[in-house]
């Protein structure tokens, strides 16, 4: 998929104010030092589109996104860590939980973890989550470059044997670096045949 035009639409700090599901949404999420402003910038061949930040927990309200006029990128804010008070950790929880579960035009989720750690608890019981409501979604791997590839692929088999601890079948799992820009197509071309599925099935979002 070539990136023609990334828009900002706006922000919402509840899902009822997010854009009109008149579109396919695809939403990225994770632990809030996982590096997802990064990688979506890097996708979208944008530097400042999505805001980035040192300090994790930059993201606090959910950000849409329109991509090639067709469809919404979504970044939601970052779970677990964040140096914020635990009444707006709480108020972040159920903002992502209400988005998930109430957006309907929400195509895929794209769960980013940073390769360089073992399974975390959170991530996992994050995932059983999503699993549990039935909401699709993918794994995406950031923070490639950190690692030797060996140690990238030893990583990831590490959490597919996690998880298929508890999943009979797993789901799309990516590979990424937004410092080297590797994975980041595949996550596009992957969203560009979801969308061609969705045309030929004739799948409308109205609302």
């Amino acid at each position: 998929m070539i990136i023609k035009n990334a828009e900002f639409l706006k922000s919402s700090s509840k899902w009822q104010e997010c854009p009109e599901p008149k579109r396919a949404e695809y939403a990225f999420i994770g632990r809030s030092n996982v590096g997802k402003s990064s990688l979506i910038n890097a996708m979208m061949n944008h530097k400042d589109l999505a805001k980035t930040s040192q300090t994790p927990g930059k993201t606090q309200l959910i950000n849409h996104f329109l991509i090639n006029e067709q469809w919404y990128l979504t970044d939601l804010p970052g779970y677990g860590y964040a140096k914020v008070s635990k009444v707006k950790r709480k108020d972040f929880e159920k903002l992502i939980t209400n988005y998930v579960l109430n957006r309907v035009n929400l195509v895929n989720l794209f769960v980013l973890v940073d390769v360089r750690h073992a399974p975390q608890k959170i991530d996992l019981e994050f995932m059983q989550w999503l699993g549990e409501s039935q909401i699709p979604f993918s794994v995406v791997f950031t923070k490639a470059d950190k690692l030797s590839a060996g140690n990238v692929n030893k990583n990831v088999e590490v959490y597919r044997a996690k998880m298929l601890e508890l999943w009979e079948d797993l789901p799309h799992m990516f590979i990424t670096s937004a410092e080297k820009k590797i994975g980041g197509d595949e996550v596009l071309s992957y969203i560009d045949q979801t969308n061609q599925i969705l045309v030929k099935n004739k799948v409308r979002f109205d609302g």
